[in-house]
């Protein structure tokens, strides 16, 4: 009997710790250790492979034939072991370009490498390949797609379901996916924004498929590098004129390069020289995980589906030249990312006696390169937003031209009467001022500013609705 209730006991123990370690996964690990592993990486291997390879082209034809997709040489065996030699420690995929060709078997659209004459899984194989060599799995996928007509515009509810379905497929069916790169959102040649495409609601999505993988976008230049607008990582596309910098960074951050000329291969690939490896250790992937900045490289794989003989040689000679640093530093702490919709673009805004060329609807036209400057004789500014009905808000984020040592008090106007907001201002010490308190339900908003030693100048006030 007593031992009957011993081995009662040790189940419903065994039971309780089941339950509970379900619950932490389902939950996923807290969002700065996970900044600070993907950080710790260090180097990695992007790979840009798709109908674009068949075509000469970066953006292929979004009706190109299937018939184009052949690879008979096909090996991400060989991708593997190329990024090893280069003292790499993952990959990423681009899973799905800007013209609408997905390289999985997916069940959304006919137009996919399945029906090739390939006709194989090449986000399996390539994640299946990794995971074999010991590297971590990223995939990158394009909200972009010319061939499905997600584009500016045209975005219709039919087109953020397939959207949400395909990243639905991709994050089940292929493994731990350490981190997502997704790129067309918010960005000057796309411009699809992060309403027409909700963020918050595929940020959400991915966290609820896998609470462990990092949602990053590709779009660094519209915002400012004191805070994490829209992505778990700032990136940084150097062939896009997007430079980290070394000195001053304190987020966790990706920057990319592509080993030749171009991200998809090209026929002239072979007998081009590739970039001077040296300088891209030294100049770039050492200094770059001194300022907490994992760095990633393209690789782009052959029309026959294998890495040109150049790239592999080239790939060797950086892993004699590449070691990790032992320990990698800290990541300052930061506050979390924004990624809700920003409320305050657009709407009717008012402040006190402004410089005459920059009035006030230049901070919040959702243009970080216009703000609106107070002039320098009034003693106590103020800026004020008109929702024109009342908005639940919870977040307020001020980014600053310069203002140091200004300080800020929030105010909302609800039936008939103006109310202090207890809010406690986050990044204190860079040009971002975010602020997140309990929700109230807002007609107005004002901020009362206490100026600082230079004239106040604000680029963008964002206004948000959190879920939490």
């Amino acid at each position: 009997m007593i031992r009957k209730k011993a081995v009662l006991l040790l189940l419903f123990c065994i039971a309780i710790w089941q339950v509970n370690t379900q619950a932490q996964s389902a939950k996923g690990r807290s969002l700065p250790d996970l900044q600070q592993e993907f950080v710790n990486l260090g180097f990695g291997m992007f790979i840009h492979y798709g109908m674009p390879t068949f075509m000469d082209q970066d953006w292929s034809d979004p009706n190109a034939p299937l018939s184009l997709f052949k690879s008979p040489k096909f090996d991400a065996d060989q991708w593997a072991k190329a990024a090893k030699s280069a003292n790499m420690t993952y990959g990423c995929l681009t899973t799905k370009h800007h013209s609408g060709f997905p390289i999985w078997n997916t069940k959304t659209t006919d137009y996919n490498v399945m029906h090739t004459p390939f006709g194989r899984d090449v986000v399996k194989e390539y994640a299946d390949a990794f995971r074999r060599h010991g590297l971590k799995v990223m995939l990158y996928y394009s909200i972009l797609d010319t061939h499905h007509g997600i584009r500016p515009n045209q975005i219709t509810p039919e087109h953020i379901k397939m959207i949400k379905d395909q990243l639905t497929e991709l994050l089940t069916n292929y493994g731990e996916i350490t981190a997502l790169i997704i790129d067309g959102w918010d960005a000057p040649w796309s411009r699809i924004s992060y309403d027409d495409v909700p963020f918050e609601d595929i940020y959400n999505l991915v966290k609820k498929l896998q609470p462990n993988c990092l949602l990053m976008d590709l779009n660094a230049a519209k915002y400012p590098s004191d805070a994490l607008f829209y992505t778990d990582i700032k990136s940084y596309e150097q062939g896009a004129g997007q430079f980290i910098s070394k000195e001053h960074n304190k987020l966790p951050a990706l920057a990319c390069l592509p080993l030749q000329q171009n991200w998809f291969w090209k026929t002239g690939f072979p007998t081009t020289p590739v970039k001077d490896v040296n300088e891209l250790v030294n100049k770039f992937v050492i200094p770059y995980n001194n300022a907490y900045c994992n760095f990633i490289l393209n690789v782009a794989p052959n029309s026959d589906g294998l890495i040109d003989d150049n790239a592999l040689e080239a790939l060797k000679k950086i892993g004699t030249i590449y070691k990790a640093p032992v320990k990698f530093a800290q990541i300052p702490a930061h506050d979390a990312p924004i990624i809700s919709s920003n409320l305050a673009k657009h709407v009717k805004s008012n402040s006190s006696w402004g410089d005459d060329m920059n009035i006030m609807d230049l901070a919040n036209d959702d243009n970080f390169g216009s703000a609106w400057v107070s002039n320098y004789t009034v003693k106590e500014p103020w800026y004020e937003l008109d929702f024109g009905r009342a908005k639940g808000i919870n977040m307020v984020v001020i980014t600053e031209g310069r203002n140091a040592g200004a300080k800020y008090i929030l105010q909302y106007f609800a039936n008939g009467e103006w109310k202090k907001i207890p809010a406690e201002q986050k990044n204190t010490s860079g040009r971002v001022k975010i602020f997140r308190f309990d929700r109230v339900w807002a007609e107005r908003l004002k901020l009362e500013i206490t100026p600082g030693k230079e004239q106040v100048v604000i680029q963008e006030v964002g206004v948000y609705n959190e879920r939490r």
